[in-house]
């Protein structure tokens, strides 16, 4: 992504956010590719930004049809039925991007993405899911990190008024601000099946409950093979029971998790649009900031809950695995 010069053309459109993060940045963001898979409300929102911010090309991919549940988040898709008729979510949107920024490739690919070779995921510089489950997240992100080159990976996932957002980065090294100049860091970021193996018990008390709550999630969807959003009130005797043997086997108190969460995010599974634009809006910063190597990444989690307003970064990791 180095050594090729903006062209005027790209100098004139980019002219106030270059005077913001310079043309260096700039640059690296032109010549990036970014990967989307799972086109809700919350992605929606981030491939807004980033077409806008001029990132050099998109690709989608959701070959699912649109549903009422995706017209109440989704502003990119078009309220015409007639122009939906026929195309999947992942089309719908790309035509709708293209609009925001002709300067940027937007294109759409078809087929699962956990059952694609690594081969394919070597085009891009940073992946972007949604709408997945536990084991394609880690399936997917292990396939990331198996590549020649580093590939960032980020996991979102938005019910109701909560959200939820992960980042690897795997070793990454950035330029931090400081009063006297700009000083080298270096991170090191564990996967999604390490973060999520570390101990409850040795997490800080203070640890986001959305982090304990979105696990709970996790593994009921994930043992009663259902889809990532597919849970109901009726499911909620089965979520409790199944928090309190997690609780029991992770040695943590249940007091941790609140009944009260779990059934936010059980009867409210859809995405709730002005918490959308707060996900959509962090996650596409902390894409630009990886792929600029400017300002300080987010590690590794980032939690947000409109019932307080408040948004909470957690780092989730192995002392042990760092180096």
């Amino acid at each position: 992504m180095n050594g090729e010069e903006l062209t005027e053309q790209e100098t004139a459109l980019y002219d106030r956010q270059i005077r913001v993060w310079g043309a260096d940045a700039q640059r690296r963001l032109s010549k990036s590719h970014i990967l989307v898979y799972g086109m809700k409300g919350t992605i929606a929102e981030f491939c807004k930004n980033i077409v806008l911010a001029g990132v050099g090309s998109l690709t989608l991919v959701d070959d699912r049809a649109v549903s009422e549940e995706a017209l109440s988040a989704n502003f990119l898709i078009p309220p015409d039925e007639s122009v939906c008729s026929g195309k999947t979510l992942a089309e719908l949107c790309c035509d709708s991007l293209r609009e925001f920024n002709p300067m940027v490739r937007v294109s759409v690919e078809k087929g699962d993405l956990a059952s694609l070779g690594a081969e394919f995921f070597e085009k891009f510089d940073v992946v972007v899911i949604s709408c997945c489950s536990l084991a394609s997240k880690k399936l997917i992100n292990e396939k990331c990190r198996k590549l020649s080159k580093r590939v960032s990976f980020y996991a979102v996932d938005c019910r109701d008024c909560c959200g939820e957002i992960f980042v690897d980065l795997q070793k990454y090294n950035y330029a931090k601000k400081k009063t006297d100049g700009a000083t080298e860091c270096e991170l090191q970021y564990p996967s999604f099946q390490e973060a999520i193996s570390v101990p409850w018990r040795s997490l800080p008390r203070k640890v986001s409950k959305l982090y304990f709550a979105m696990r709970v999630i996790e593994r009921f969807e994930e043992a009663e093979g259902r889809k990532p959003g597919e849970i109901y009130i009726e499911d909620l005797p089965a979520v409790l029971k199944l928090k309190k043997e997690l609780c029991e086997a992770q040695s943590v108190n249940e007091s941790h998790i609140p009944d009260t969460l779990l059934e936010r995010l059980v009867m409210g599974a859809k995405e709730f649009p002005p918490v959308c634009a707060i996900i959509g809006g962090t996650l596409g910063q902390e894409v630009i900031k990886a792929i600029s190597s400017k300002g300080d990444p987010l590690k590794n989690f980032f939690f947000f809950d409109a019932t307080d307003g408040k948004g909470m970064i957690e780092d989730i990791s192995n002392p042990n695995l760092e180096s």
